[in-house]
């Protein structure tokens, strides 16, 4: 009999245990498209195979963070979206005719979805909100995030939300804001509690994820911006945002040029200010108009 599917789904349930959360065994056995005994049955290979699983009075499951090889698993199994491009950077500056490159590839291939798996683990002090959040939008339900911190009003005050998805790493939640009638992204870290409600979604035809530029940036408003950049900027560009090496050509053996379209100047502003002596703007207009308002109020709050 062959096992290789079975070996799949105990590598992919081991990757869902591991992302932090807590699922029933219904939940499980759903998520798997198998029966509750099975999955009481894989539960108990990885207790066996010294993953500590605790049994939870309240009925939830996952892999303890304290099991042994843990944190080796988890480091393999979840990184992010950057993590990714860079480790696929280093895995193709290998010759191709290296046998070891070949090899690498196809395993990277074969072990991740990132349509699928969570990419990093969730931190303990909000997994709780993470699975609230994951529950309401499995089922359709809107939520109040109680007392979410706005970093533009710095205050911090309830949201009622239809939450849709996750970016990556599950750093911010993607929902349609009820009060202002858009879709937006909220910070995870920032909500206090999550209380989901009985209420269904009502705005599902507008739910709708926008665009993220390189500088990490979501927006439905997009410019295209031209830098020539030193050395030294292409170098902390490709560093600070990884993202960005793609649309990063040389001019000479001294200067660099770096074309895209961003969501907010905000983003690109904050690096280019830092690096005023080393980056010119081409374009646009509108761009060498904020950075100069920006500077302007800099001086000004100084005085």
């Amino acid at each position: 009999m062959n096992q290789q599917p079975k070996l799949l789904q105990l590598l992919e349930m081991l990757i869902f245990l591991s992302s932090g959360l807590r699922y029933k065994i219904e939940e499980i056995a759903e998520r798997f498209n198998i029966s509750v005994r099975t999955a009481y049955r894989y539960i108990n290979i990885f207790r066996d195979a010294g993953f500590v699983i605790p049994d939870s009075r309240s009925g939830y499951y996952s892999i303890d963070k304290n099991s042994p090889y843990f944190r080796e698993i988890s480091e393999l199994l979840h990184f992010s979206r950057e993590e990714a491009v860079i480790l696929q950077k280093a895995i193709h500056s290998i010759d191709n005719e290296n046998l070891l490159k070949q090899n690498l590839i196809q395993k990277l291939y074969a072990l991740y979805d990132f349509d699928r798996v969570a990419n990093t683990i969730v931190k303990k002090e909000y997994s709780e909100n993470i699975h609230q959040l994951i529950q309401a939008i499995k089922y359709k339900n809107q939520v109040v995030l109680k007392e979410y911190l706005s970093a533009n009003s710095n205050e911090a005050r309830d949201r009622s939300i239809e939450p849709f998805d996750f970016t990556t790493n599950y750093v911010a939640t993607w929902a349609y804001d009820i009060h202002s009638g858009r879709c937006k992204t909220f910070k995870n870290t920032r909500i206090r509690s999550v209380r989901v409600l009985p209420q269904p979604w009502k705005h599902e035809t507008k739910h709708k994820k926008l665009p993220i530029d390189v500088f990490r940036i979501s927006s439905n408003q997009q410019t295209r911006v031209t830098l020539k950049l030193s050395i030294r900027a292409c170098e902390l560009l490709k560093e600070e945002y990884p993202l960005a090496e793609e649309y990063i050509k040389p001019v000479n053996e001294k200067e660099y040029l770096f074309s895209t379209t961003v969501c907010s100047f905000k983003g690109v502003g904050r690096f280019v200010m830092g690096l005023y002596n080393d980056i010119k703007v081409i374009e646009p207009e509108e761009f060498k108009f904020f950075l100069k308002k920006r500077a302007k109020k800099i001086l000004t709050d100084a005085n």
